[in-house]
């Protein structure tokens, strides 16, 4: 198999062979589902694990936020970290305090306890590894599988953030070969704080407004693939037009040069909010007051296609990118 997420059939196949029998475990092992949800002393427990694997500087402030991200999708506030640190062979001390720093740093931020993890060197790494787990506590979850037929689907911020700002971070040297602008690339190097890959913030908003119905924040893949799993753990198709995605210029120029589709390109930073359609303006209104923009990109549909209509009207299926375009970049670098 290619680097990046298992393929969806294989994963499928894993996960319907996990069963759960435990009458506390609320959300188990579920395809398009963010985390798992457990009920313990009266409480919703939101857990989720997630490693850091593309990025090398930074890794530790990454691991918090991408964990945290996947507790807010549920409808939880996060608040516990744990984090497995995995050094390579001749690692400087340095290193794993730099690690220990950007996590501390990231919690700091948002307001979460560091409570536990490991550390080790391993043989055979060539780079560090960061593997979060996140929990937080919920009064009731937001679920992928909660998204139905009608709904309005809304695109927080725009993509690809984080994959942009990971390729001017990584890739700074070839992008300029290709004619893009040292300003550019410095501009989105900074994607990471502004807009920044935190959904937390929006998360909590469009939850404190009205009844989301899902929520899901994409990842590796890129808004393709998020789309293609809320759908598919919901049941449902979409319709999706394409003027209303928000792609920031940084990210158009720095895709361009390297010939990568922003659809598929890594893109934590952006949030999905399915909801009824009265509720659409009240959860666009309170995102904007909130600085945080967004839009309306389409809508949840009965049948199962998912569809993406062009500027000119044409409609073509949403293209499915089982290799995320990062990882399809950095395997020919």
């Amino acid at each position: 198999m290619k680097t990046g997420k298992l393929p969806p059939d294989v994963l499928r196949r894993l996960l319907a062979s996990a069963r759960c029998e435990d009458a506390r475990v609320i959300v188990g092992p579920t395809f398009g589902e963010d985390a798992a949800v457990l009920a313990v002393g009266g409480k919703l427990l939101v857990a989720s694990t997630d490693p850091i694997t593309f990025a090398t500087d930074l890794i530790g402030w990454y691991a918090v936020q991408v964990n945290a991200n996947d507790i807010a999708v549920m409808g939880a506030r996060p608040a516990w970290f744990l984090a497995a640190i995995l050094l390579p062979e001749g690692a400087q001390p340095s290193l794993a305090e730099q690690i220990f720093d950007q996590i501390h740093s990231a919690c700091r931020e948002i307001d979460i306890s560091l409570v536990g993890g490991h550390t080790e060197v391993t043989h055979g790494l060539g780079r560090p590894l960061v593997i979060g787990t996140m929990m937080g506590e919920a009064d009731h979850v937001v679920r992928s599988a909660g998204a139905k037929a009608g709904d309005c689907l809304i695109l927080t911020k725009g993509i690809a953030i984080e994959g942009t700002a990971l390729l001017a971070r990584e890739a700074a040297k070839q992008l300029q070969t290709r004619g893009v602008s040292s300003d550019v690339v410095e501009r989105a190097g900074k994607f990471l704080y502004y807009p920044g890959i935190s959904v937390v913030k929006e998360a909590l908003i469009a939850c404190q407004t009205v009844s989301v119905h899902a929520m899901h924040d994409p990842t590796e893949g890129g808004l393709a693939t998020a789309v293609h799993e809320l759908t598919e753990a919901a049941g449902v198709g979409a319709v999706v037009r394409a003027q209303d995605i928000a792609v920031l210029p940084e990210t158009v120029t720095v895709c361009r040069a390297l010939g990568l589709n922003p659809l598929g390109l890594l893109a934590s930073g952006s949030l999905l909010i399915a909801v009824a359609p009265e509720d659409c303006d009240p959860v666009l209104a309170a995102l904007t007051d909130g600085g945080v923009g967004a839009a309306c990109i389409g809508a949840l549909v009965p049948h199962r296609e998912v569809t993406i209509i062009d500027a000119r009207g044409g409609v073509a299926a949403l293209p499915r990118f089982d290799r995320d375009e990062l990882a399809r970049f950095l395997a020919t670098t």
